[in-house]
């Protein structure tokens, strides 16, 4: 995507220092991650696909034909089996049992930060050089990077288990690889970056189910991009693109019908009598956006992005400058951007529970987060010198806040109107860190109760409170030194 050596220095460093950040924080239990780590669990330990053996530790399964099951996707429990795997004879080795309480404890921190925390830190690189790529200038594409990565809930969601950000991440990567298609030099090129957009779109979907809708705007892009190269480019980005979707589809037919005895049945379907009766409502919960709703995810004391995230209010305008612009190659990819965005939001507000839980920030909104953040290198190109600094000072407030989260939890309880009020900042200034107990281990397993929950690699190190961030903080400082010198080295060259 950029030849420039020391563009590609930066975006390793933007990647490394996000990974290191994500994976300075282990936040534990709870039903979402739980469902799918005992997916994995049942793979490596007993060759199913039925948690029957440790589904009393979540709700969040499905009954079918007498076993029960995760009701979640299969794309991230699959994606982090081989991690897990390779954790157990490296535990072993260090003289851990895998298949004790710490063991699995490790293990569990460990696929989390591979199979969730880099895809998301890759996907910040990534951006880094989509923004470059759409015209942006390298403040701009930093700013718009490490505020995706560090200054939005995505931090609190590349912590944990879940599969928004995995599915927010292939998204990223599957629209920088329909933009590579404009620049492809035809031939095998297009079967090949083609066939790119359709594993990462596909491979969303079969992580997050709602993804389905924003792969296909991603097929659309890529298409667009050869449009104008003729009939036979066109066939053959087609061609990958499909080939690319199928080979997802399948696996995610493949485990439906192994688990579930139907390939084209989601897990959602086979909900015990009684358990979430929300998703009788409409078409498995969605029914319509409604305007109140629209409102609290982005300006809500509970779950607002905006509020949450302030400096992202500046987002649409930057789609808008890449959507007004002339070039045809811009102009796409803001109209794609813009819409993978908005549709994520209208899902979220036409969900029954759009609050989606114990979450910090709109879950439902999170895979779109990375697309929307599109907009921001042009916002803060386009941006005079006072609202540049009015514009740091809203990422550094949002940087703050999701520090906090993921510091305190990211999964404050629902009793809470205003959990970063009430909860997370209060909790965060007296020092009360790692606040979830709950493990993601069986009851049975996690004995004494709470002592396999949240923690820092501070803590670890023997540091309490605020104390236990200052190896991030000095982690951040490197990487700022570092930043320098690749300036200095700019300026010289």
């Amino acid at each position: 995507m950029n030849s420039n050596p020391t563009i590609r220095r930066r975006a390793l460093l933007i990647g490394t220092v996000i990974f290191l950040s994500y994976a300075y924080f282990y936040e534990s239990g709870g039903w979402n991650q739980n469902s799918r780590f005992d997916m994995v669990r049942a793979i490596l330990e007993q060759r199913t696909l039925s948690i029957d053996a440790y589904h009393e530790n979540t709700q969040d399964k499905a009954l079918s034909r007498g076993h029960y099951y995760s009701d979640k996707a299969p794309g991230l429990a699959l994606l982090a089996l081989p991690v897990a795997a390779a954790a157990r004879p490296l535990l072993r080795a260090v003289g851990v049992d895998p298949m004790s309480p710490r063991g699995l404890q490790v293990t569990s921190y460990v696929i989390t930060v591979f199979a969730v925390g880099l895809p998301t830190a890759l996907a910040c690189a990534c951006l880094f050089l989509i923004a470059l790529q759409l015209g942006g200038n390298v403040s701009g594409a930093a700013f718009a990077a490490v505020g995706m990565g560090l200054a939005t809930p995505m931090w609190a969601y590349a912590t944990l288990f879940w599969g928004h950000a995995l599915a927010g991440a292939c998204l990223i990567f599957g629209f920088a690889a329909a933009l590579l298609l404009r620049e492809s030099r035809g031939g095998t090129s297009d079967l090949f970056w083609g066939l790119v957009v359709g594993l990462f779109a596909g491979w969303a979907t079969v992580s997050e189910y709602p993804a389905a809708p924003a792969a296909a705007i991603l097929a659309i892009l890529a298409l667009a991009e050869v449009w104008s190269g003729g009939r036979a480019r066109r066939w053959r980005a087609a061609l990958g693109v499909s080939a690319g979707a199928v080979a997802c589809i399948l696996v995610l037919m493949f485990y439906q019908y192994r688990a579930f005895g139907s390939a084209i049945h989601p897990s959602y379907s086979y909900y015990q009598d009684g358990a979430f009766p929300w998703m009788k409502h409409g078409y498995m919960g969605l029914t319509y956006p409604r305007v109140d709703v629209m409102s609290k995810l982005l300006f809500g004391c509970r779950r607002g992005l905006f509020f949450m995230a302030p400096f992202l209010v500046t987002a649409p305008f930057g789609l808008r400058i890449l959507w007004k612009n002339k070039n045809n190659f811009t102009r796409y990819a803001g109209m794609a951007a813009a819409a993978i965005a908005v549709y994520y939001f209208l899902f979220n507000a036409s969900f029954s529970v759009w609050t989606a839980g114990w979450s910090y920030g709109p879950r439902y909104m999170a895979a779109g987060i990375p697309l929307l953040c599109v907009g921001l290198a042009p916002s803060w190109d386009r941006a005079r010198p006072f609202w540049k600094k009015m514009l740091a000072a809203m990422a550094v407030c949002g940087g703050l806040f999701a520090l906090m989260a993921v510091s305190t939890t990211p999964q404050p309880p629902d009793q809470y109107h205003c959990p970063l009020m009430q909860l997370i900042i209060p909790s965060f200034w007296a020092g009360k860190f790692a606040l979830t107990r709950g493990s993601m281990l069986t009851a049975a397993e996690d004995i004494p109760f709470g002592t396999h929950g949240a923690f820092n690699l501070g803590q670890l190190l023997g540091l309490h409170g605020l104390a236990s961030l200052i190896p991030l903080f000095v982690l951040w400082g490197l990487a700022f030194f570092l930043w320098k010198r690749l300036d200095s080295a700019s300026a010289g060259a």
